[in-house]
């Protein structure tokens, strides 16, 4: 079939160099190049020199080794076959080690891109659940003055469940505004709590909040059969399958994405590990062109009101 332009639901600022990053200075990031991210830093650690940078050329255009430019990253987008890709100002906190932001990007930051992208990027603002006041300032602005088309949670690193009375506001305000929030979802892969991941925590959310569009993000892993569940379940409840590779997600995710409960729901993101391997798995994979379609552009404009 012919390539799908495709839209990315979930990236972050530092994919591109020119917001600075360095994951080396967080205790959460170093210990993945241990554990759950070990086969891809053969040095055990984040790459610090021009030498180490060489042994980790495999990693070049992710965000552990970023684009050096906006235009760098639009190129990689032509060349890979993608539209637009969306770009959060998340928060992460650090839940035991420095109970600090490890992810604090603004705004500002995102609209910078936004508006030097000329549309290629899409905009979602963060939100704080120790900072609420301050947090839905920031979310109405971006939605209001910047043109941002949703919002990506990472309530998990925060140590609380999604149906937290602290992120109540956050579904209210999203819910008057009527812009999605996205969620991650599952096992947490840095030494942060994964114990308030699990997807079936949304679903008094979802009740309360029958119209608002929420994204679960991540797969839901190791909770995939609640994931499904409410992904097939609520009319507004759609999925994402970013942090994984295509090819090695269970293969009951992998039915249930290729079928009528769920093809219609699920879409892709990046998570910051690359632009190429991940869509070009999904086009190779057997199932209808209009299922994949549906993951790779579809669901994501339907979720982001950009059908038109």
């Amino acid at each position: 079939m012919e390539d799908i332009k495709t839209i990315d639901i979930m990236n972050y600022p530092n994919q591109i160099k020119e917001i600075p990053y360095n994951f080396n200075d967080w205790e959460e990031w170093r210990k993945v190049c241990t554990t759950t991210f070990k086969p891809f830093f053969p040095l055990g650690r984040f790459p610090q020199t021009p030498e180490e940078l060489e042994k980790h050329k495999h990693l070049f255009g992710t965000a552990f080794y970023p684009y050096e430019t906006l235009d760098d990253f639009i190129a990689a987008m032509d060349k890979e076959g993608y539209d637009r890709v969306c770009i959060s100002a998340v928060k992460m906190w650090s839940y035991r080690t420095s109970f600090k932001l490890i992810f604090d990007f603004t705004i500002d930051q995102v609209n910078d891109l936004v508006k030097r992208s000329k549309g290629r990027i899409i905009g979602a603002a963060g939100y704080n659940p120790f900072r609420i006041k301050e947090s839905l300032e920031n979310i109405e602005k971006a939605v209001k003055e910047y043109g941002f088309k949703f919002v990506y949670l990472h309530s998990i690193s925060f140590g609380i469940p999604f149906n937290d009375k602290k992120l109540y506001p956050l579904y209210g305000l999203c819910d008057a505004l009527n812009v999605p929030v996205s969620v991650q979802t599952g096992h947490s892969a840095e030494a942060l709590p994964s114990w308030v991941g699990n997807p079936m925590d949304m679903d008094e959310v979802v009740m309360d909040f029958p119209h608002l569009k929420i994204n679960l993000s991540h797969t839901g892993y190791p909770w995939i059969d609640e994931w499904m569940d409410l992904v097939w379940k609520h009319e507004n409840v759609y999925g994402d399958i970013s942090a994984y590779m295509p090819d090695s997600l269970d293969p009951k995710l992998l039915a249930f994405i290729a079928s009528g409960k769920g093809n219609s729901k699920v879409m892709w993101g990046t998570n910051g590990l690359g632009l190429g391997h991940g869509k070009h798995q999904i086009m190779k994979m057997d199932m209808k062109d209009k299922y994949k379609e549906n993951i790779l552009r579809n669901n994501a404009l339907r979720f982001l009101g950009l059908e038109s």
